[in-house]
């Protein structure tokens, strides 16, 4: 690849040219595949449909659909030709998507047979009209193959491309808008670090509406000419076999795909041979902190490096990530990659190692602006140009970055802040602890006291004593939660991660 592509189409008018029969995207259900031609080819038909359509050249185009062939068709198509791609969560709220619909000013929308009752949910609180396109994503042909092709017209490198929403858990969602250079950059520095050729095939059920899923998991193979394997989601009897199948190179995952997978492999006794994890060079996990004890169990049970990293939508994804060697650091999402980095204090000052303060951020793959957003860019960016993500943490003498938490979820206990992850991992050393989330309650004495929300190993038992007991020992006297509530599931956004708003609003209703 060109060092100076700064957009889309370059990369797939050049890829087309360079290995056209290269296969971009497996989509493993229906079993179809799509090259680097054919998803050329099939740009310049969408670009003339939207034409036909009387779509605006530079329209925001607005998809719900889950993982399929269309999907990753109208998902690079419409920014290869000079539009911008807006994916909606598939698991927002009525009220999120009705806003999200109204401020994204998309002309049309593109929805999946077996999301139209969320849809039609959300639309009588819409204000604006839009055309609706009903459109299975796992069609061999699109509607848009029916009107000739067109040659798609010049893309400049700061022109916007991926609209996306952040997921609205503390408070209103907010409009990112990515240019081209945004995720050029980003699909260039996630290559590199990861040493990512065309020779390279992920496998990843993250969705094509979550930023990991859309940077890491599709335009970064996309930039280097790789391959994708994108299942509908993620099933723990399917994974292994899909890897195996394809004979992929790298896996994309989140914490809680690690989780179900040791607990898969423990329960049943059952895991793939290391025959058939040969091709498997690394995984990478993000989006959510990865505790530990879960971390190197996975590598003992599989065999397969971990590569954790973070990322955000302000930021195209990925901004820390850990190396491919022995400085590697468990509990760290790593050193900084395609962007500079900074901790500071309430006042702004930047601080030292292993004081904690507030995450900044600085690069070529951060956002200008909020969409429609003068107020939250003001409030997001300093006069520099740093980006103020929110997130907790601190900076080690060797440069590796830890997050403690976010701001608006920090427990204050006794004017103690206490980061929920602490608690959370704490919770997950027990062995009949599959998965947990603390947040702050209030509470007459201290301020705010700790609850822990706790999902237990299937056919394994704990009483809240014994778990209490053992967080006595393990976290302390301070630290030990309050209250104890079993539970069957957590809300979580499209990510995997634990959405600790949400979950206080759903144990108080």
């Amino acid at each position: 690849m060109h060092q100076n592509a700064g957009d889309l189409q370059y990369v797939m008018q050049y890829w087309a040219k360079h290995q056209p029969d290269r296969i971009l995207l497996y989509a493993p259900e229906p079993n179809l595949t799509v090259s680097y031609q054919q998803i050329w080819i099939e740009s310049q038909h969408l670009h003339a449909w939207f034409d036909q359509q009387n779509i605006s050249s530079h329209a925001h185009i607005g998809l719900f659909m889950h993982n399929g062939r269309q999907t990753t068709t109208l998902f690079l198509g419409t920014m290869a030709g000079g539009r911008v791609i807006t994916p909606f969560n598939l698991l927002a709220p009525p009220d999120q998507l009705a806003y999200s619909l109204d401020h994204s000013n998309i002309e049309i929308l593109f929805y999946a047979p077996k999301n139209k009752d969320a849809l039609w949910s959300a639309l009588p609180k819409v204000k604006r009209k839009f055309t609706i396109i009903e459109l299975d994503p796992d069609a061999a042909v699109g509607p848009y193959m029916k009107v000739v092709a067109k040659p798609l017209p010049p893309v400049r490198s700061d022109q916007g491309a991926l609209l996306m929403y952040t997921s609205g858990t503390t408070g209103t969602p907010k409009g990112v808008l990515l240019s081209h250079r945004n995720l050029m950059h980003a699909g260039k520095s996630i290559g590199q670090w990861h040493s990512l050729s065309n020779q390279d095939i992920v496998l990843s059920s993250l969705p094509i509406y979550h930023i990991n899923g859309q940077c890491i998991s599709t335009v970064t193979p996309f930039y280097t000419g790789g391959g994708i394997v994108a299942p509908h989601h993620f099933s723990v009897s399917a994974w292994w076999d899909l890897a195996k199948q394809y004979r992929v190179t790298w896996i994309n995952m989140v914490p809680t795909i690690i989780a179900y997978l040791i607990n898969a492999a423990k329960s049943s006794g059952k895991k793939p041979s290391s025959e058939d994890l040969k091709s498997i060079r690394f995984g990478r996990s993000a989006s959510a902190p990865l505790p530990p004890e879960h971390h190197r169990e996975f590598e003992s049970l599989f065999g397969i490096t971990v590569i954790e990293a973070m990322g955000m939508t302000e930021s195209s994804s990925m901004v820390f990530c850990n190396p491919h060697d022995s400085r590697k650091r468990y509990g760290s999402p790593g050193l900084p990659c395609g962007v500079e980095a900074k901790v500071i204090d309430p006042a702004g000052h930047e601080l030292g190692s292993n004081l904690i303060g507030e995450i900044c951020l600085r690069g070529e793959n951060v956002m200008h602006s909020y969409y429609k957003g003068d107020q939250e860019t003001q409030k997001a960016f300093d006069s520099q140009g740093w980006l103020k993500t929110g997130d907790l943490g601190m900076r080690d003498p060797d440069g590796f970055y830890f997050i403690t938490g976010r701001l608006k979820e920090l427990i204050i206990k006794g004017g103690e802040n206490i980061a929920p992850r602490e608690i959370d991992e704490g919770l997950l050393k027990h062995p009949a602890v599959l998965d947990a989330a603390a947040v702050g309650i209030p509470d007459d004495n201290y301020g705010q006291e700790i609850m822990a929300c706790v999902i237990l190993k299937k056919d394994v038992s704990c009483s809240e004593e014994e778990l209490r007991k053992f967080c006595l020992e393990t976290l302390g006297k301070f630290r030990t939660p309050k209250i104890m509530k079993f539970v069957e599931d957590l809300p979580r956004g499209a990510s995997g991660k634990v959405q600790r708003l949400k979950l206080l609003d759903l144990l108080s209703s």
